[in-house]
């Protein structure tokens, strides 16, 4: 009998848990012995279970911190190591690469072919090079224009499975009464509120095979709204990928980015508005020496604020969107920014004010400017969060998140809720993009 090939998976609780499931799941070659995790606080610790892992898989699989891999290689004499998160550097990939290596096992990165799955409907898929590039409301915009043509929209998420997994096989969320039912995190409503809101259906979960089976029941078309700047999990029709000229160089020097860069059939390039003018030609000539059959698109977010008279001269705390400040690499967001421009006295620096899990983020972060990340993975680290904001002095809290930050924490000061959307510039626009695209698909 053939000794089966032992795997560890290394990941964050998203495309681990779907490469497993569409290549190693019911796969009698391979053992995959472990899952290791990172960059999510608290989901390592946790059992990928049996309810998910199949019969061979009678009681789960164990899932480790990062820092446990070389002592996994060794005791359980594994032959690879897969690693399965996004938006890392190539360099980090590689240092990575170079642990597993040195551990005895081999190195290995999966692609589309063995891990996307082929759906039914017509799917657009909406990817960026960094985390906060903009490809949130450049997903809305795409299932808005779409639903407003008559079409039947579902919008399927990228995973973001941090709470009971057996829970969250397969999720279908329509109201915000679904959110509460539940126990949506913040990071989790920063994402599907605003599809909500303009009437899209969302999905979302852990096995995204029964995900596709069950919004292909009551879609004409799926927009795949990807996290971080993973691969899409399902074979794109058409690829909306979108770019950021603040971190230019970004899009051909992170995972996968620059992989998603390559097989865009629009690229977006958004923040022209605010970026520098150099940074978007050079942005423009990666795109071009890449991909150079891609179509590219300028593109702004313009930014408002509901209370703007609140800012003017006050002493302002800015509270961002916490995946792009964070692992995105930014040191600030459209709060800050939004502050200043409207002549904020100071943007007060909450570091000194931080507690719990937040303190932790700032050492862990040390690119962060004087923001605080909106970090949400759990009751605990939501009331570090209030907690941070309550200990900090100052006159307004400015916030910058996709939800309404003032719904889900009591904010004892007055606050200035901060919105951003995508402005398509040219030279033509998405509506034309997603018209050319419907008369070339099989919904026509």
């Amino acid at each position: 009998m053939m000794q089966k090939i032992k795997v560890i998976i290394m990941g964050a609780a998203g495309r681990d848990f779907h490469n497993f499931n569409v290549y190693f799941r019911n796969n009698e070659v391979y053992d995959v012995v472990a899952f290791t995790a990172t960059q999510i606080p608290g989901i390592e610790g946790r059992n990928y279970p049996a309810e998910l892992a199949g019969p061979s898989y009678p009681k789960g699989i164990p899932i480790y911190p990062e820092e446990k891999l070389p002592q996994l290689i060794k005791e359980h004499d594994v032959d690879q190591v897969i690693f399965a998160y996004s938006d890392v550097s190539h360099e980090y990939v590689m240092n990575r690469a170079s642990l597993a290596l040195a551990s005895g096992a081999d190195f290995r990165l999966m692609g589309p072919n063995t891990t996307m799955l082929k759906a039914k409907v017509p799917v657009v898929s909406v990817c960026a090079v960094r985390t906060g590039s903009g490809k949130s409301q450049t997903s809305r915009q795409v299932a808005k224009i779409l639903k407003n043509k008559g079409l039947r929209v579902a919008a399927i998420r990228h995973p973001m499975p941090y709470g009971d997994l057996r829970k969250q096989i397969w999720q279908r969320f329509a109201s915000y009464d679904d959110l509460d039912k539940n126990e949506c995190t913040i990071e989790e409503r920063e994402e599907y509120e605003p599809h909500i809101d303009n009437g899209i259906i969302v999905y979302a979960g852990v096995d995204y095979e029964r995900i596709l089976n069950e919004a292909e029941k009551e879609a004409d078309i799926i927009v795949w709204d990807g996290g971080n700047n993973d691969m899409p999990f399902y074979k794109p029709d058409l690829s909306i990928v979108v770019a950021d000229p603040h971190r230019a160089g970004h899009e051909v020097t992170y995972h996968p980015g620059e992989t998603n860069l390559r097989m865009a059939d629009v690229v977006i390039v958004n923040k022209v508005d605010t970026a520098n003018i150099d940074k978007v030609k050079e942005v423009k000539e990666t795109i071009r020496r890449v991909n150079p059959t891609a179509t590219v698109l300028d593109a702004a977010s313009p930014i408002t604020a509901d209370k703007p008279e609140l800012i003017k001269g006050k002493r302002v705390l800015a509270v961002e969107d916490g995946p792009t400040v964070t692992h995105g690499s930014m040191p600030y967001g459209a709060a800050a920014i939004m502050a200043k421009n409207l002549g904020a006295e100071e943007i007060v620096d909450p570091k000194p004010y931080a507690v719990g899990s937040i303190k932790e983020a700032y050492r862990k972060y040390p690119h962060l400017g004087a923001i605080l990340p909106a970090l949400g993975y759990g009751d605990k680290q939501v009331a570090e969060l209030k907690e941070t904001i309550d200990r900090v002095p100052c006159d307004v809290v400015v916030v910058g998140t996709p939800v309404d930050l003032r719904r889900l924490i009591n904010i004892s000061k007055p606050a200035v809720r901060v919105r951003y959307e995508l402005k398509v510039l040219g030279p033509v626009s998405l509506e034309q993009i997603l018209d050319d695209f419907l008369k070339r698909s099989r919904t026509r």
